[in-house]
């Protein structure tokens, strides 16, 4: 069911339940956004790349 439809009604745990949703999703979503942008900036950095050192890693 989905707040578009006509069964959806406003009460107080449809909204608890999509506030506690959005909150979690857009902790996830700040999570992944941060990690890759530290990635990036790494791998421009030329952090992380461990080719060529002679340490013989596969």
């Amino acid at each position: 069911m989905f707040p578009g439809f006509f069964e959806w009604i406003w009460d107080g745990g449809h909204m608890l339940f999509m506030g506690a949703l959005w909150y979690a999703l857009s902790i996830i979503g700040m999570g992944l956004t941060f990690c890759l942008i530290k990635s990036a900036i790494e791998t421009q950095q030329g952090k992380g790349s461990h080719h060529g050192d002679g340490h013989g890693h596969h």
